[in-house]
């Protein structure tokens, strides 16, 4: 059986202050077991594995970005900081490529251990500079809910300052996905994103259902990017210039 699947479902963004603004569209993303890949590219068809096709994941979209593999840079990460790697389970949840193409605003990592318990979550965050950094979790609870937070390290929207926090909340990928991000500065709350999704099979149908629906997904996410920040300028909301260039950092947080 699969330990591999397809959520399809919406993302939402609404930002507070100091203008309110609103969108949401739909997406679908894949959950992948690490240790499936290579099977799910000789099943289906149309994905491929480090290579072009109608759909594809590419390793050198995540991690150190080089092609090398991203097991062992996870695991690597987790020994640095004294979380075990023996006999672990890697899922990420990511968009994929479609047609070549894809830009991940978030893709977040899930490790198990042996007896299928969640023991870190690392939240793999992009912009549009090119950068990443990556937010690294230590996992002790066996609830369902799990809740993070940590002060934002990484230059995003170039409308919301630095000096901010992030407070995260996110179910266990099961029948239902969960992820909420709300964000505050020391006046409140700037930003609540979500992404929700219902879980189906990674199969060649199931699929090749999910691009039917959303055929051009990945080029709407980026698109849809610009297009937000463009009405945001027009409402008059202040530009934040970036300071510094961070290319893939990682942090570790409490």
């Amino acid at each position: 059986m699969s330990n591999s699947f397809i959520y399809n479902g919406s993302v939402i963004h609404k930002r507070f202050k100091p203008k309110e603004h609103f969108f949401k569209y739909k997406v679908f993303s894949l959950l992948i077991d690490l240790s499936e890949l290579k099977s799910i590219d000789q099943k289906i068809i149309f994905f491929s594995l480090n290579r072009f096709n109608l759909i594809s994941f590419y390793e050198k979209d995540h991690g150190n970005r080089d092609g090398s593999s991203l097991v062992d840079w996870v695991k690597l990460n987790l020994k640095n900081n004294n979380i075990k790697t023996e006999n672990i389970k890697i899922k990420l949840l990511c968009y994929p490529r479609i047609f070549g193409y894809v830009f991940n605003p978030l893709s977040i990592f899930f490790i198990y251990d042996n007896k299928e318990k969640l023991i870190s979550i690392l939240y793999e965050v992009k912009n549009t500079f090119g950068e990443q950094h990556t937010y690294i979790f230590r996992v002790d609870s066996e609830i369902n809910l799990i809740q993070n937070n940590c002060f934002k390290k990484f230059h995003v929207s170039p409308f919301i300052e630095m000096n901010c926090k992030y407070f995260f909340k996110i179910l266990k990928p099961s029948e239902k996905l969960s992820v909420i991000i709300d964000q505050y500065d020391e006046k409140g709350k700037i930003l609540f994103a979500s992404q929700d999704g219902i879980r189906s099979d990674l199969t060649s149908n199931q699929l090749l259902k999910s691009y039917l629906k959303h055929p051009l997904m990945t080029f709407k996410v980026i698109s849809a990017i610009h297009f937000e920040a463009f009405k945001l300028w027009i409402k008059g909301i202040k530009f934040v210039k970036k300071k510094f260039k961070i290319k893939n950092n990682i942090t570790v947080e409490n």
